[in-house]
């Protein structure tokens, strides 16, 4: 049996970069024409092997810079102003948008409003601990103050 590299993750075979024996018809047929492998030659599988340390390097590096992002972001104070009734309930409220747009604001700092993690919105005046993920096990906590504008 031929072996071959996978060059996506394909769910019956098995994970990207990975190599497999399959049969001639298989990967002639259906795995190379959709671009899903190739054949594993010794040039190929160097290449498969350089590709997956350069992804691994990089990975490490994205989570380094998250801890880093994490770390000054633990130590943010946002300060958000809302127009608010007498007894302190918001007209509107504060959502994870808001809180991200305020951190790029604040840090210069791109995070995506699904990584703000509320709760729900917050629609009274006072102070919240948001948690905000960084990246895969990377979290920050931001002290957010909502005040009356």
């Amino acid at each position: 049996m031929p072996e071959a590299i996978l060059l996506k993750d394909v769910e019956s075979l098995g994970e990207k970069g990975t190599v497999v024996d399959v049969s001639k018809g298989y990967l002639r047929n259906f795995l190379i024409p959709r671009n899903l492998a190739q054949p594993a030659t010794k040039g190929a599988v160097e290449a498969a092997k350089r590709d997956q340390q350069a992804e691994e390097r990089a990975r490490q590096d994205a989570v380094a810079r998250a801890g880093e992002f994490a770390e000054l972001l633990n130590r943010t104070v946002l300060t958000l102003s809302h127009q608010a009734g007498e007894d302190g309930r918001l007209f509107g409220s504060v959502t994870n948008q808001d809180i991200a747009d305020a951190i790029r604001e604040a840090r210069d700092i791109s995070i995506d409003k699904r990584k703000v993690h509320l709760d729900e919105p917050i629609k009274h005046v006072g102070t919240y601990m948001v948690v905000v993920e960084m990246a895969d096990g990377v979290t920050a906590t931001i002290k957010t103050i909502v005040s009356e504008a």
